[in-house]
């Protein structure tokens, strides 16, 4: 990839979307970062933030792009990028297009409809218009504290001082770190061996959900305190759990997934991008993103 070349990145503000504005700076590349509200501060001489409705500005001037806002917005802002003069995007998608797909849960059915929409509406518009594309779908993603996965199971467990899990817990996870998915994402973008492809993406490690939780206990130097209860009792406690805001997307279809195996292989990724993942590192001090 030139290093001349000005690239776009949709969803800038997001967990992925902060560590990969670091990475591209590093690499010296001009970044233009595009949000929906506008930005106030930028230290890095290399981003330049710009507001969505103002795509219209870099007219044939932006043709490399990163999306890692919900890949379903994506088609809103097809004739905008084509006016930039997209030649190569690359899109964040999720695995939870496999995982959540038998859910009986209307909000996780409709997350999976949203992903395959907005993965088929950019394969039918790229190849239309002879744009390389590749959509990165990545395991459970945590980091910074901003994450809906492992933030929220600390959050649980400071609010409670304890986390429940129904049956084992057995099934099997691969967290990835919001870092290794923005490089990900990175090296995707500079790859000649991606074309038109799809890839599963995940984290190094591979842990029981019961080993992921004993972890986040560990980590936030806590005696692991576990509660096994019936689905049963789990469904009765949602009633409640879904009052509070940060819990109201809990589901019984999540509790069920405890035990099934949620695992990805990513040697694809590896062999065709050198994607090399983390292992989990549920740390929970402030962090800062990469400068």
């Amino acid at each position: 990839m030139p290093e001349n070349i000005t690239i776009g990145i949709l969803g800038a503000s997001s967990l992925v979307g902060q560590p990969i504005l670091s990475y591209l700076s590093q690499r010296d590349y001009h970044v233009v970062a595009f949000s929906r509200k506008k930005q106030v501060v930028n230290q890095n001489p290399l981003v330049q933030w710009s507001q969505l409705d103002e795509l219209s500005y870099w007219k044939g001037k932006i043709s490399h792009w990163i999306c890692v806002a919900p890949i379903w917005v994506l088609a809103d802002y097809f004739q905008e990028l084509q006016a930039c003069g997209v030649k190569r995007i690359v899109a964040l998608s999720s695995t939870s297009i496999f995982t959540k797909q038998s859910s009986q849960d209307r909000y996780e059915q409709d997350i999976v409809n949203r992903l395959k929409k907005g993965e088929s509406e950019l394969i039918e518009w790229a190849e239309t218009h002879n744009i390389n594309w590749c959509i990165l779908r990545p395991t459970l993603i945590y980091g910074y504290n901003r994450d809906k996965n492992i933030a929220e199971i600390t959050r649980f467990i400071q609010r409670f001082g304890f986390f429940p899990l129904w049956g084992e817990a057995k099934g099997l996870r691969q967290p990835i770190h919001a870092d290794d998915v923005a490089k990900a994402c990175v090296l995707a973008l500079q790859s000649s061996a991606v074309k038109n492809h799809a890839y599963n993406i995940s984290g190094k490690e591979t842990l029981s959900y019961q080993e992921m939780v004993y972890r986040i206990f560990l980590a936030m130097g806590k005696t692991p305190k576990i509660i096994r209860i019936p689905l049963f009792v789990f469904r009765f406690a949602l009633i409640f759990l879904r009052l509070i805001p940060n819990y109201r997307h809990w589901s019984v279809g999540m509790a069920e997934r405890m035990n099934r195996n949620l695992t990805f292989d990513y040697r694809e990724a590896s062999d065709d991008f050198d994607f090399s993942p983390s292992k989990f590192r549920p740390f929970f001090e402030v962090e800062t993103y990469p400068e």
